[in-house]
């Protein structure tokens, strides 16, 4: 089989179209995963193209062998309703019936976010080796924003750990976040863009505008980017390997 290519852009017509797309790109993987190390190591993402995403994910998917992780989240607790894990718990993790302790989130709650990073880098590495995820799912901001790694943010500069708490003024919010090395260091990559707003964002990160997603886009190993044709409206013909239907 060949190798896939670092970079691959596949452009659907809808949200359910992609979702679709997307959720048989997740389970392939979780099974190749499984096959050949015995468990799939994935962090979620959050927002409204997800929520469309998980409950296709509730079957075929061996969750019992499988470690669940989040990109990112917002200093909330994990009932509060802009909580990425609330979102996923509702839409998957519950109805998939996926064990307790493969559910790995962030202690957004504490008052000591730093903390609640370290603990979280501990976690994400305890018993395992590098790479430290499978697969990480990736949304993008209008202002090419990625889990929660924002333009003119501390987090960018972060090197040396996985995960940290930063503060993002313009969002006037302090949030948790994997870093480049966890993310440009996951085995594979995909991304969900959906939108005319995200359009312009998308053309420059695939372009290798210095925008926070660009990094992560332009990495070294595979990356997937699931978007539909308002996202990829902004697109030139010769970027590389778009698969549109």
């Amino acid at each position: 089989m060949p190798a896939n290519p670092p970079l691959r852009i596949v452009v659907k017509n809808s949200l359910a179209e992609l979702a679709g797309a997307a959720a048989a790109h997740v389970r392939a993987a979780a099974a190749e995963a499984i096959r050949a190390r015995g468990r799939f190591r994935v962090a979620l993402a959050g927002g409204s193209t997800p929520r469309a995403l998980y409950p296709l994910l509730v079957t075929g998917v061996d969750w019992t062998r499988t470690d669940v992780f989040f990109g990112d989240e917002r200093a909330v607790g994990p009932t509060d309703p802009q909580s990425n894990y609330r979102m996923a718990r509702e839409t998957l993790l519950v109805p998939a019936q996926v064990p307790e302790a493969n559910v790995v989130r962030w202690r957004a709650e504490d008052p000591n976010l730093d903390t609640a990073a370290r603990d979280y880098e501990q976690a994400l590495t305890a018993g395992a080796t590098p790479p430290w995820l499978d697969l990480a799912l990736q949304g993008l901001g209008p202002d090419g924003h990625t889990a929660s790694l924002f333009p003119g943010t501390s987090a960018l500069a972060e090197e040396g750990v996985l995960a940290v708490a930063v503060d993002v003024p313009q969002m006037g919010q302090r949030r948790l976040t994997l870093t480049y090395p966890a993310l440009c260091g996951a085995r594979e990559v995909c991304f969900l863009v959906v939108g005319r707003d995200k359009a312009s964002a998308l053309a420059a990160v695939v372009d290798g505008n210095r925008l926070p997603a660009a990094r992560i886009v332009h990495r070294a190993g595979p990356v997937t980017i699931f978007c539909d044709r308002e996202a990829a409206s902004g697109l030139q013909p010769h970027d590389k390997n778009q698969e549109v239907p």
